[in-house]
């Protein structure tokens, strides 16, 4: 992208843009082409995390009833899952689809309300620019 960049966090329309949050463009008649490739490629990448943490959580369904072990060892129950997971994943070690159906993903509440622009970070705009220019640059997928 022309620019060196630190690792960011995709968040929604609720958290406020950082630079270190990515989160779409609000939706209206006013957005450019750019601004809408941009917020169509954060929608495919979070179904992608959604997607990942789905089957982690299938995989390992001790993480879907974490409360009947100590908060002590909760980070690392969550660690020792995430690692076993990747390397499952890296090789091919075969995933059960049945896994999937006690593994649904579970509405969390989450606010309602857009985070108030006075918690937006003002540098937060020319990273999320710095990406729309750079997928822009890829093209269409």
């Amino acid at each position: 992208m022309g620019k060196a960049q630190k690792y960011v966090l995709l968040g929604d329309a609720t958290y406020p843009l950082q630079d270190w949050i990515l989160k779409p463009y609000q939706e209206d008649e006013n957005l450019t082409q750019r601004q809408l490739q941009f917020n169509y490629r954060l929608r495919r990448a979070h179904s992608v995390i959604e997607n990942a943490f789905l089957r982690l959580k299938a995989r390992w369904q001790i993480l879907l009833k974490c409360d009947d072990c100590s908060l002590e060892l909760l980070p690392t129950l969550v660690l020792a899952c995430c690692i076993l997971h990747n390397v499952c994943e890296a090789h091919d070690n075969p995933f059960n689809e049945e896994w999937l159906e006690g593994a649904e993903p579970t509405e969390l509440p989450k606010p309602c309300q857009p985070a108030p622009a006075a918690m937006e970070d003002n540098r937060a705009e020319q990273v999320r620019e710095l990406m729309c220019q750079y997928f822009e640059s890829c093209g269409e997928g």
